[in-house]
């Protein structure tokens, strides 16, 4: 789900419209607090910037600098975790914090500190930037299976027609949050046959099956088309292995719009190079940003577009709009949307 390595600190791009997302995008239910918060001013940090601040205020909210009565914080940068921890430490009395992008892995070390239930409510932005997301995974399954990586790495023109049409292959998602459920939709056209995969069984609406990790391996083999939407946490580091690369048919081809840690990458370099997968196109990587020169640069089967499913100037708006329907809760004491478990990490 974003999921969104650590970027740079968010800055509004364009005109800020209010996005609301009802509905969580993990549990598909309205997320409610665990406990009740007491609201009051909010700070935004490291650095204010206006668009933001008029998503708190259209909401009701009165955004001031850090101090003894802010009662919630709405953190823009998913690189300085330390300062977020730091003014945390010093305003214990901090109720709610909102934190930038889908993924919160970049807070990995402050969020089990609050495993036990202990200080604020965090809420990311799950869910919101699902529409850029998803149509960045899209395209990716299309630009792989027409293969136009190395049909645009050619330097002279090919004898041979080559690629397959996504209508009616057989496409498997990892994940069931905002972008899956945004991935399935965008699908429909092409008739496809959907598999989510996911932490239960329950069924996930628009998906012709719903299965549980635990049958990952079965799916593999008759995927054409695995698309990786799932939170980056200890239990999915490298849940794509060279073991299960394997068992995909030489022509599948892989999306990752994720993150880079879903993926064994140098088992991806092996599949590549072997031919047993038609291609792979990656948002994001592992290492993140891939050094240069990194083989995966090199191999004309993969796509790498440098964790750019979702621009500035595309989440501006949808986190502006989350910040909005958030402090709406956090005030009138009716719940957040995006909340993030502290003990799982997203």
């Amino acid at each position: 789900m974003t999921a969104d390595a650590p970027r740079h600190d968010v800055r509004p791009s364009g005109r800020i419209r209010e996005r609301a997302q009802h509905r969580d995008p993990l549990s598909g239910h309205t997320a409610m607090p665990p406990r009740t918060v007491e609201p009051g001013p909010i700070a935004i940090l490291p650095t204010s910037h206006d668009g933001f601040a008029e998503a708190v205020e259209r909401a009701g909210g009165t955004v001031q600098p850090l101090g003894s009565d802010t009662r919630g914080i709405i953190w823009l940068s998913a690189a300085r975790s330390d300062e977020l921890a730091a003014a945390l430490d010093a305003h214990p009395q901090i109720a709610w914090v909102q934190l930038p992008w889908a993924g919160v892995d970049g807070f990995a070390e402050l969020l089990p500190r609050y495993a036990d239930g202990s200080g604020p409510v965090f809420t990311s932005a799950k869910g919101a930037y699902s529409e850029p997301v998803a149509e960045h995974a899209v395209a990716l399954a299309h630009a792989l299976l027409r293969e136009f990586a190395p049909k645009a790495r050619a330097a002279r023109w090919a004898d041979a027609r080559t690629g397959r049409s996504l209508y009616g292959l057989r496409v498997t998602i990892v994940g069931a949050g905002g972008i899956a459920r945004e991935i399935l939709r965008l699908l429909a056209p092409w008739r496809t046959e959907t598999t989510v995969v996911r932490r239960t069984a329950h069924p996930l609406e628009g998906a012709d099956r719903t299965v549980t990790v635990d049958e990952l391996d079965g799916v593999l083999p008759d995927t054409d088309v695995l698309i990786l939407a799932a939170a980056s946490t200890t239990s999915t580091r490298h849940l794509i292995d060279a073991r299960r690369l394997a068992l995909l048919p030489d022509e599948a081809v892989l999306v990752n719009i994720a993150r880079g840690a879903l993926v064994d990458t140098d088992a991806l370099v092996d599949a590549l190079a072997s031919g047993s997968l038609l291609g792979a196109g990656l948002d994001v990587t592992d290492p993140e940003p891939l050094p240069g020169g990194h083989p995966l640069f090199a191999e004309h089967r993969c796509l790498i577009t440098s964790h750019s499913a979702d621009t500035a100037e595309m989440t501006a708006p949808l986190l502006a709009g989350r910040i909005t329907e958030n402090v709406r809760g956090f005030l009138g004491g009716t719940g957040f949307v995006g909340i993030v478990d502290p003990a799982e990490g997203y």
